[in-house]
């Protein structure tokens, strides 16, 4: 099986064989023929396909690693000390309730089990689900920031309560200080500051199914479970903080940003999409944003697909590969971060934006709201069990200076 670093130098070379056919091209003043057309995209499809395959590999790698470190106590959400809810014997009790459900668990264990109950609709008697324990989480939590780009790049904060937390939010940037002259009062110079509201909005994985025979048999039963259950809650929380409505759902960032330039270009021939767009969109921050270490590129695979045709007034393309792995590949020497949760290129598409997302965005995470279902007669006759995973949380952009997009323009 090929290594990452051998994936990317493969990706690294097609590239380079990309360019030499566009500059072929070029120097001899003329469109690409039928030939090379198919030529460069089959090389496009291969440079994506390697890219991917990369990555892949790397985040699962990166994950594995994770979660193979012993740790006397596994860590909370987001790196944080997990609660001494976590402790062994309720751990071995609901990894007995996922494998043989509460019929099979001892009476200290049905015990513990009943003391880590609690009911999925806030404020009702409605069946509920078992607290997941820190070592269960943390395999769900690490799975969800792997499959979820706004798990890795938003702030993340986390609350006890899921009660409605109203949320400021401030631009200081076009305030200054001042010289003081001996004797003098100081001038009062209020910051400007908005309210944004967090809520707990109640995520769920779906069902997931699994056969008795898996779970009575596996040694990774858990892990497995715990893994397939992140992976659909982070989708569905990183697709909402991109894009949602606000409306019983989280702000997305994307939605909810200020957009910095609207394209003009041919949609058909640039992707709507010019260089001098780009560089509009960089200078659309204030330097103290777009200036900022953590300022990135987001954009649709398909947005990356066209802006990897363009190239500065020198000639030399503006996007570059990544052949190191861990080390992103760079628009205009900023790290670029894909993310299909993003509009694909279109007429008045939002499928570009360039920013601090850390700075613009905030997540809030309720603390030990995840819970786990097992539903054991519901599949009973095709001997399975289902599972589904809920946890609260929600999302708003906090800082609109920080983070702009790009609108791609309203013609063909």
């Amino acid at each position: 099986m090929a290594t990452t670093t051998e994936l990317r130098e493969k990706r690294a070379n097609t590239w380079q064989q990309m360019q030499d056919l566009v500059n072929l091209a070029e120097r001899e003043d003329r469109d690409f023929t039928a030939e090379e057309r198919a030529t460069y995209s089959r090389m496009e499809s291969d440079l994506d396909a390697l890219g991917d395959r990369a990555e892949r590999i790397e985040r699962m790698e990166a994950l594995n690693s994770r979660l193979s470190q012993p740790s006397g106590r596994p860590e909370g959400l987001f790196g944080e000390p997990a609660d001494e809810r976590g402790d062994e014997q309720y751990a071995e009790a609901f990894s007995t309730f996922v494998r043989r459900g509460m019929a099979q668990a001892n009476p200290e264990q049905q015990a513990s089990l009943q003391r880590n109950f609690q009911n999925a609709a806030v404020g009702t008697g409605a069946a509920g689900g078992y607290t997941i324990p820190p070592a269960f989480r943390a395999i769900m939590v690490e799975t969800m920031k792997a499959f979820g780009v706004m798990l890795t790049e938003a702030e993340v904060i986390e609350t006890d309560t899921g009660a409605n937390m109203p949320w400021p939010t401030n631009d200081d940037t076009g305030n200054l200080g001042a010289i003081l002259a001996e004797n003098q009062p100081i001038v009062e110079q209020d910051v400007t500051v908005g309210q944004a509201s967090l809520d707990a909005y109640m995520f769920t994985s779906k069902l997931v199914k699994a056969s008795i025979q898996f779970l009575q048999d596996s040694p990774n039963a858990d892990a497995w479970l715990a893994r397939k259950l992140g992976e659909r809650i982070g989708r569905i929380k990183s697709q909402l903080y991109t894009v949602g409505t606000g409306t019983n759902q989280p702000d997305g960032v994307v939605t909810s940003a200020t957009i910095g330039v609207t394209g003009t270009g041919s949609l058909a021939t640039t992707g709507g999409i010019t260089y001098d767009n780009l560089v509009d969109l960089m200078e659309s921050l204030d330097p103290a944003y777009g200036d900022h270490p953590d300022a990135k590129w987001m954009m649709h695979q398909t947005a990356r697909k066209a802006i990897r045709k363009l190239k500065d007034s020198t000639g030399k393309p503006i996007w570059e590969p990544s052949v190191q792995a861990g080390v992103p590949d760079t628009l205009i020497g900023r790290a670029v971060r894909v993310n299909n949760d993003m509009a694909a290129v279109a007429q008045n598409s939002l499928s570009l934006g360039f920013g601090n997302i850390r700075a613009a965005y905030v997540v809030r995470q309720v603390i030990g709201s995840a819970a786990l279902l097992r539903l054991t007669e519901r599949y009973a006759d095709n001997l399975q069990v289902g599972f589904l995973a809920f946890e609260r949380a929600d999302g708003t952009l906090q800082d609109a200076s920080a983070f702009k997009t790009f609108k791609t323009t309203a013609t063909a």
